[in-house]
């Protein structure tokens, strides 16, 4: 359990054997109800000597409070995106003070901890809020998209932003992953470590030797 302020807040830790300190992933789910514990990702990471945390944001998984989704629907049809803007800037209390619990963890390398997140919400002020997070980006980003995946915007539209500003940031599209929209989203990134795998651990462990 971790505190964001409110009632405590549940999600599913996972460490490799020892005792560390071990590099740490953060996997920021997504609006879904149930984001569960990804044990796929789970295992990948803990072999490779990673700890893997799940914080369940508010209302989410096991974690107490309203429904995210529940909500925005809530609100007039005219106001729904704005709420979601709302809802989603209220969540990322939640994910900071997941980040703060891991790096209060003893077996964790609180200088070497790394985001995972995924998800390009069909909403222009969201949008433009990730636009202007690759503005604001001190630290390296990779960015990786399956050839299926219900929008390649993101890797065209982050991309361009990273080099006009000249950020570190890296991205790469997979071929097409099973046969539809949904598995080219949700199934690559939950588990097609198969494919994105050596990817991935080659660039944080470049990011965390620089970083250490």
């Amino acid at each position: 359990m971790f505190s964001s302020g409110g009632p405590e807040l549940h999600g599913f830790l996972w460490k490799p054997e020892g005792t560390g300190p071990f590099p740490a992933i953060v996997w920021n789910h997504g609006s879904e109800k149930l984001p569960g514990s990804q044990p796929a990702l789970a295992k990948f990471y803990t072999a490779h000597s990673y700890v893997f945390f799940v914080p369940h944001r508010r209302g989410q998984g096991r974690s107490p409070g309203n429904y995210i989704q529940d909500l925005v629907v809530q609100a007039p049809p005219g106001e729904r995106a704005r709420r979601m803007v709302e809802l989603q800037q209220a969540a990322v209390v939640d994910v900071i003070a997941g980040l703060n619990y891991l790096k209060s963890r003893p077996f964790v390398d609180p200088a070497r901890i790394a985001p995972g997140a995924m998800s390009w919400e069909q909403n222009v002020a969201l949008q433009d809020r990730l636009v202007r997070a690759v503005d604001l980006a001190k630290a390296p980003v990779f960015l990786l998209q399956a050839a299926n995946d219900y929008s390649l915007a993101p890797s065209r539209v982050l991309s361009e932003e990273a080099n006009k500003k000249k950020k570190d940031f890296q991205s790469k599209i997979y071929p097409a992953f099973g046969s539809t929209h949904q598995d080219g989203h949700w199934g690559f990134c939950s588990s097609a470590t198969d494919v994105w795998g050596n990817d991935v651990l080659a660039f944080l462990e470049t990011q965390m030797k620089a970083s250490h």
